[in-house]
């Protein structure tokens, strides 16, 4: 079935098709690496793996990149203050967040580029700009002029001034205007920078973006994503340069944004104190439920985030996973789960994962209800391959239930050792000292669950 995305440049949904469809390319602006990333920094990786995971259902090749801004003032000054070099800083933290994301069940892109490996590519784009009479150098910056870019602000929808008098730009005497960007500036002793036309310095952000995305996708690329507040200046200016550097090329053909992600209705921002981080919310819950979470609202909208959403999350993945629990003796060939149209039809509607999820729901209530043998078998299958397409229900169902919070352990030879005392009492009828074993259970966070099954147990999540 064909996919349908909404395109920011345009701003209307489009059907969906690729300058070649034997290589779709996709871009998605990834962290700058001085710190662990806040939930807010996951929600696009998490939306634009479910896209891409549905791309490559559709397409045999999906070429999909999420760079690594490893130079920035943030870096640097963080270097600065602990007496480091900078790459002591990036290491650290762009493992970080590749751990972040793999918890969160994000596949790791087809291509990671980082800005410091792309010096040479960042300075021979900057030459073509400067050479097509775009930029100039100026006191040992040099700047993209963006009155030789007419279409500049098409992204926003906003003309030059309007952008210009919302934005917080740096005026400087070297500027012919105050809306020129950096490209190139210098660098003093204490800070990384390399050899350059124009001396020793280092890239502006937005070229670094710009250079990686023609080195491994090309001058016109399918899909380019980022969080909506992305759009101005960062995208605009990747459109301009990387237009102007490409003689007039479409840079990207659709423009994705995500919504950003609040807190209690507020902006998550360090002044409010509201910033949660990603490496620290995994250590308390579960990471599949932050991945749920994060999918509920559609992708364009703002999200809010609170603890009775994550407790909701982790409520209905109780649900679903109960269900496959009982059907645990039902096998199907989980290499070839089919995925069923109405959940496929949701995603192919601009990534409506809410809707999406509302299918996920329905196929569990069916797979619940399912009597035979192979009711059951279809609509395991079903549930199990839905759940990957978005990410979801790919643990084994005790798994799931016994992972304490995040990554909390547990004692499980003791939990067991409870039950078979909890179980030697009641068959004596010592129903006193079941119940005091029961509540010692719930006390270490256990709940116990006597069924037709026997005896099961899983952690308290909420």
């Amino acid at each position: 079935m064909p996919i349908s995305l909404h395109n920011s440049l345009t701003r209307r949904v489009e059907p969906f098709t690729p300058l070649d469809p034997n290589r779709v390319t996709m871009y998605l602006c990834g962290p700058t690496v001085y710190n662990y990333v806040h939930i807010g920094n996951a929600r696009g990786p998490v939306v634009f793996d479910v896209l891409a995971r549905l791309l490559r259902r559709h397409y045999p090749n999906v070429v999909y990149a999420r760079n690594i801004t490893d130079v920035d003032d943030k870096i640097n000054n963080a270097a600065l203050q602990l007496g480091v070099g900078i790459e002591s800083i990036t290491t650290r933290y762009a493992q970080a967040y590749r751990e972040d994301m793999a918890a969160l069940g994000i596949a790791p892109p087809d291509v990671e580029p980082h800005a410091t490996a792309h010096i040479p590519q960042i300075i021979a784009m900057i030459e073509r700009l400067v050479e097509d009479g775009h930029a100039y150098a100026a006191e040992g910056h040099v700047l993209f002029e963006v009155d030789s870019y007419p279409a500049y602000g098409a992204l926003s929808g906003r003309d030059p001034e309007e952008l210009l008098a919302g934005a917080r730009v740096e005026v400087a005497p070297y500027k012919k205007s105050p809306g020129d960007f950096v490209l190139w500036k210098p660098s003093t002793p204490e800070l990384p920078g390399w050899d350059s036309p124009w001396g020793r310095g280092r890239p502006g952000w937005h070229i670094e973006c710009s250079a990686m995305t023609e080195a491994h996708l090309g001058d016109t690329i399918d899909i380019h994503a980022g969080g909506v507040d992305l759009q101005f200046p960062h995208h605009e200016n990747e459109i301009a340069q990387s237009t102007c550097a490409h003689g007039g090329k479409v840079f990207a053909r659709f423009w994705m944004h995500n919504g950003m992600l609040t807190f209690s209705g507020r902006k998550m921002s360090k002044s409010l104190g509201n910033v949660m981080l990603v490496h620290e919310l995994l250590k308390t819950h579960p990471p599949e439920a932050l991945r749920l979470l994060l999918m509920r609202g559609h992708y364009r909208q703002p999200l809010d985030w609170s603890e009775a959403a994550i407790t909701q999350s982790i409520s209905t993945l109780d649900g679903w996973y109960r269900v496959l629990r009982d059907l645990v003796d039902v096998e199907v060939d989980s290499a070839r789960l089919p995925v069923p149209d109405a959940v496929e039809a949701a995603l192919c509607d601009d990534l409506n994962t809410p809707q999406a999820l509302a299918e996920l729901a329905q196929l569990a209530d069916a797979a619940r209800q399912a009597s035979d043998d192979d009711a059951r078998r279809t609509a395991k299958a079903a549930l199990q391959g839905a759940g990957a397409l978005l990410g979801l229900l790919q643990q084994d169902p005790e798994a799931w239930f016994k992972q304490a919070g995040g990554a909390g352990e547990i004692d499980e030879s003791r939990i067991e050792a409870l039950l078979e005392e909890r179980r030697a009492a009641r068959a004596s009828r010592d129903f006193k000292r079941a119940d005091a074993i029961r509540d010692e259970l719930t006390a270490m966070g256990i709940v116990i669950e006597d069924g037709a099954q026997g005896t099961r147990w899983s952690v308290a999540k909420g």
